[in-house]
Formats: C-alpha cells, sequence, structure tokens
C-alpha cells in the first residue's frame, strides 16, 4: 500500500459509520475547509472495581451503554442499531494477553446489546489470535474493536489501533519503526470501513513496563473507566494522553512512553484513521472526574 497524506475528503470517507452517524464534521459551522473533529467518550465509575480489581459486570454493561448513548446522543438501543444492524455479521475483535485482557464481562456486555439490536447470534463472534480462520470473522461486515490501554515494548502502547494485528499472518512485518504501520492494517479488504465501534478499556490501565510481555503489578492502577469512540485515533490519543499524565505523577517527572507510541499520530496522518489532535476531539465526560488525568 502507498504511504500518503490524508486529505479531507479521504478522512470522511474513511470509517462509513462515523459519517453517517454524525462523529466526524466540520470544526465550525460553515466552515468547509475546517479541520474535522472527531467525538470521544470518557466514562469513569469507581465501584465497577471490586477488591480484587475484578469488574462488576452490572456496573460495567452500564458505562458500556452510557457511553454509547452519549457517543450517539441517543438511547442505548437506538445507539446500539446505529452502530449494527440485522443483516451484520458481526466480530468483536477482543484481545487475551494473560496479564490484562479484555474482561469477559465487556465481552459479553458487547455481545448481548449486538444481538438485542438484532444482528442473529449465529452471526456474532468473539475472537482475537483466531481471528483469520474464524469463520464469522471471514464473513463479518462490522467489526467491534475492544481492548485494555498498556505500555508495549514495540509500540510503546497497545492501543484499539494495534489490535487488529492479529488480522495479519504475519504481524512482525509490522513492528518496525515502533509499528509505525499499523495503520495500514486498517485498510485491508476485511477491515476497510467495517470497524463500527472502538472500547478502549481503562479500567485498570498498565503505565510503565519493561522488555517484550512486561507486567509489572506496580505500575497499573485503578482507573476505572472506558473510552468509546468511532475514530480510534482519537480514543488512542485520549489514552496516551492519560498514560503521560500518570507517568509524569508517578515518577514526578517527564518520562516519555519508550519507544514513543507514535503510530497513533501517524494512523491519523498518513493512513486517514482519524484525529490526534487534543484540540479537535470533542470529548465528552462521564462519571466522576476526580484524578482523570487529563
Amino acid at each position: 500500500m502507498s504511504k500518503r497524506k490524508i486529505t479531507r475528503r479521504d478522512f470522511v470517507a474513511v470509517g462509513a459509520g462515523a459519517a453517517a452517524a454524525g462523529l466526524v464534521g466540520a470544526g465550525s459551522a460553515g466552515a468547509v475547509d475546517a479541520a474535522p473533529t472527531s467525538r470521544v467518550v470518557l466514562i469513569r465509575r469507581q465501584e465497577v472495581l471490586g477488591p480484587a480489581g475484578q469488574p462488576d459486570p452490572e456496573i460495567l454493561h452500564e458505562m458500556l451503554n452510557q457511553a454509547v448513548a452519549a457517543l450517539f446522543e441517543e438511547d442505548p438501543a437506538t445507539a446500539w442499531r446505529r452502530i449494527v444492524s440485522p443483516s451484520d455479521v458481526v466480530g468483536i475483535k477482543s484481545n487475551v494477553w494473560k496479564y490484562l485482557p479484555t474482561p469477559p464481562a465487556l465481552e459479553d456486555a458487547i455481545l448481548s446489546e449486538v444481538v438485542r439490536a438484532g444482528v442473529k447470534p449465529g452471526n456474532v463472534a468473539v475472537d482475537d489470535r483466531g481471528v483469520l480462520s474464524n469463520p464469522v470473522f471471514k464473513r463479518a461486515t462490522a467489526i467491534i474493536n475492544t481492548r485494555p490501554l498498556r505500555t508495549h515494548d514495540w509500540s510503546g502502547l497497545g492501543t484499539s489501533i494495534k489490535n487488529l494485528i492479529m488480522f495479519v499472518p504475519r504481524p512482525q512485518d509490522y513492528h518496525g519503526d515502533a509499528c509505525a504501520s499499523l495503520g495500514a492494517i486498517w485498510h485491508l479488504p476485511q477491515l476497510e470501513g467495517k470497524v463500527r465501534l472502538n472500547v478502549l478499556v481503562m479500567l485498570t490501565p498498565q503505565f510503565h513496563s519493561t522488555g517484550p510481555h512486561s507486567f509489572s503489578p506496580a505500575h497499573v492502577w485503578p482507573y476505572g473507566g472506558l473510552i468509546v469512540g468511532v475514530d480510534p485515533v482519537a480514543v488512542d490519543a485520549t489514552g496516551a494522553r492519560i498514560i503521560e499524565a500518570k507517568r509524569k505523577l508517578y515518577f514526578g517527572d517527564n518520562r516519555p512512553i519508550s519507544p514513543p507510541p507514535h503510530h497513533i499520530e501517524i494512523a491519523g496522518d498518513r493512513y486517514g484513521l482519524g484525529v490526534s489532535d487534543p484540540d479537535r476531539i470533542n470529548l465528552v465526560r462521564l462519571g466522576s472526574m476526580e484524578d482523570a488525568l487529563i
């Protein structure tokens, strides 16, 4: 795939669901050439986490629906019907990394809302490492993308953008330059225009690690949040700002994420997946914002 700068026409075309939903648009009324903006929802509820850090399924489901409703400015049922329709075949792309996986309760909540929106149970599946062979994903017309945010030795951060790397047979081909080309994956035929929603899990994010596949219980904290949006760049850029603020608070000085997670900005600038500039992100805040770090 050729690498090119994104135009405003390209940006609006990427993710047809976002444009149809009105989640991307001009920065000000009547400004035809204004830079497009994206709507992102951050929701936090500290009571979602139990004493051992495990999420309460009912509260987590409520948070998901509240965020989706706020994102589309609809009631939850109507909002989900704008994400998927009864004719869709839906793959829920999860993440099974053993130390910090997508919570099964969140997978269940997404699946139940997809079915409630009219998708046949046989036309929806949850998977991570088996997406290339999963028969539902092979037929998928819509993807819902969800994973926890964490620091990562190759890409700086494990993000919504990076979560689709399992759709390629050789993920290592995208590891160069701190995974700068991850955005190209989103333009593969099996994914182009199909990702309807990104749910970045911020329940107990990891803000520091060293080495491949590194997990440190000392460097996760009970943030109790979700970041939800159609634009994966805006979602990930918002999460990255929170991680950067937590690192500064924890270490007492500016401690840049290493390697730098520049795949987020590049996904917007080079591959047209969205916006990373905070001034172009309409961040909707729900719930407790004490110590939100943003």
